[in-house]
């Protein structure tokens, strides 16, 4: 049996706010699919070269009342990272909040606009502990 993998969903609340989360944590559009008829927009986003392994926005027009609060049930998204330190960095610069720092400089955890929890792993071994990173703590959920 073959199987082959396609894409992740997630559901967003507000479009514009969840494109610019992924664009700040790597990735970029590779395909945007607008139904008129269904009223709904789909925004695919993957690493750059990895068109392959997307993350699927899904923006319903007229809102998504069933969207949860938390979405914990779901997991979380995972990448590999070239500076886990310079990519939190970057994040915090632009407002986003390290819920788990990459204290053993290997392993963080950040959340979307949408709660989905993001996970990012540094590439090869992990970077020496380094402050501010081995000394902050965990904020909220992750």
């Amino acid at each position: 049996m073959h199987v082959k993998y396609l894409h992740t969903m997630v559901r967003v609340k507000n479009l514009e706010e969840a494109i610019r989360f992924y664009e700040l944590i790597g990735l970029e559009k590779t395909r945007h699919y607008d139904s008129e008829e269904g009223r709904f927009s789909l925004i695919f986003m993957a690493p750059p070269g990895q068109p392959e392994c997307p993350v699927e926005l899904t923006y319903n027009w007229d809102g998504d009342a069933e969207l949860p609060s938390d979405s914990r049930h779901f997991g979380h998204l995972a990448y590999e990272v070239e500076d886990i330190y310079a990519l939190c960095q970057h994040l915090m610069d632009n407002g986003i909040t390290i819920n788990r720092p990459p204290r053993d400089g290997r392993m963080a955890f950040v959340r979307s606009p949408d709660n989905v929890s993001i996970e990012f792993l540094q590439a090869g071994a992990p970077l020496a502990p380094a402050e501010p990173w081995a000394s902050m703590e965990n904020t909220g959920h992750w």
